[in-house]
């Protein structure tokens, strides 16, 4: 037993030495390294019908209106891409084929540089609005790169061609 205890004391006494600075650099690295900043709050601004015609952003897919918000869509969603504007800015985003189709082969996830999106679809509320469109209660959500939520509503998704 006092050998058990010594062994202790001594591995104590050896674990309890002060680093050195190498080690705290190391340290401080990881940390740095592995840290996730707070997610910011993404303003997004409709996607009107100049920025449509200047983008050539024509075709059959589904717009987001939030809640509250007008009938200006916030984010378009299409077969291939979709789109949300910030800062006077027309992003981009790559469909995920593996998502869920939504009406007129919209998908309800997007992917991008710095932020993500899904569209989400309410089945069951469609309201058919026009000749061509459907409107149906959605939510959209926003995430930066990190997985953090930047931006969510609810509103009106417009499908259509």
């Amino acid at each position: 037993m006092r050998i058990a205890i010594s062994l202790a004391v001594l591995a104590l006494a050896a674990c309890s030495g002060e680093p050195s600075e190498e080690e705290r650099r190391a340290a401080v690295a990881e940390v740095e390294a592995n840290r996730t900043p707070a997610p910011e709050t993404l303003v997004l601004e409709t996607i009107g019908y100049p920025d449509i015609e200047a983008n050539d952003l024509y075709g059959a897919g589904c717009n987001f209106a939030p809640d509250g918000g007008g009938m200006g869509a916030v984010a378009i969603a299409m077969a291939e891409e979709g789109y949300l504007k910030r800062k006077g800015e027309i992003l981009t985003f790559a469909a995920d084929s593996g998502s869920r189709e939504l009406p007129y082969l919209a998908r309800s996830r997007y992917d991008g540089k710095a932020y993500s999106f899904s569209l989400e679809v309410d089945d069951a509320s469609e309201a058919p609005s026009g000749m061509e469109t459907s409107d149906y209660s959605g939510e959209l959500t926003v995430e930066d790169q990190y997985g953090g939520v930047v931006y969510q509503s609810t509103g009106i998704v417009q499908c259509g061609a």
